[in-house]
């Protein structure tokens, strides 16, 4: 009995937190926004113009909470590809395990951003889970001191936060990201999978993805 009811008190803590409505999804993206923008007026945390406007494809990933009592930490948010014009795609919404954000160094990261930065980076989204683990590169560094370690070619996949700037793959090793199908389905009405969103432009962006993409595209410029 205990058993059925720790079962009952799971799914109706933890279940409903995950069952977002359209309107939902719409405020994440929003959120989504709102904490890159933040990010970006941060001294010293903000990413590079030059960076971001390499970038082949963007992953906005959050820390989120589900659940009443039991809180477990998992994480949520979208991604972007660019095409050959320049131009990013619609988000497709993402789900990450809770070794995926870094909880094992301290567990205060919230926010990250995740720069694909070539095509075979791009290409990963493709796999039923995405582990940056072996690929993302950086350490914490200090942009604001002209003192930011420089990124080659080589590196696929570079992480930064909203609280340590240039981050590490400590963030991710270990944990793995993958589609939110039922979020993607729901916002688009219509079953789509990543690569439908992404790259076979199967979808219209709303006008709150259309917005991110532009606050992306704005940051990519250098200021005069």
């Amino acid at each position: 009995m205990k058993k059925l009811l720790l079962s009952l008190l799971v799914l109706g803590f933890i279940a409903p937190a995950f069952a977002l409505t359209q309107q939902e999804l719409d405020s994440q993206v929003m959120k989504l926004t709102a904490k890159f923008e933040a990010m970006q007026q941060k001294p010293g945390k903000g990413i590079p113009a030059d960076t971001l406007a390499k970038a082949k494809g963007i992953i906005l990933l959050d820390r989120t909470k589900a659940g009443f009592i039991f809180a477990y930490q998992g994480g949520s948010g979208v991604v972007m590809v660019k095409d050959d014009s320049g131009n990013w795609s619609p988000p497709a919404f993402l789900s990450a395990n809770e070794a995926s954000l870094g909880l094992q160094i301290g567990g205060e990261q919230n926010f990250f951003v995740i720069l694909l930065m070539n095509t075979n980076a791009t290409a990963a989204l493709m796999n039923p889970t995405i582990d940056f683990g072996g690929e993302a590169r950086g350490t914490a560094g200090d942009k604001s001191k002209g003192r930011e370690r420089e990124f080659t070619s080589e590196q696929a996949v570079i992480v930064y936060s909203d609280r340590s700037g240039l981050f590490g793959a400590a963030a991710i090793k270990g944990g793995s990201i993958g589609p939110d199908d039922n979020a993607n389905v729901t916002y688009y009405n219509q079953a789509v999978s990543l690569k439908e969103i992404l790259f076979d432009k199967k979808v219209t962006a709303t006008q709150t993805a259309t917005a991110l993409a532009t606050k992306i595209s704005d940051h990519a410029k250098e200021k005069p």
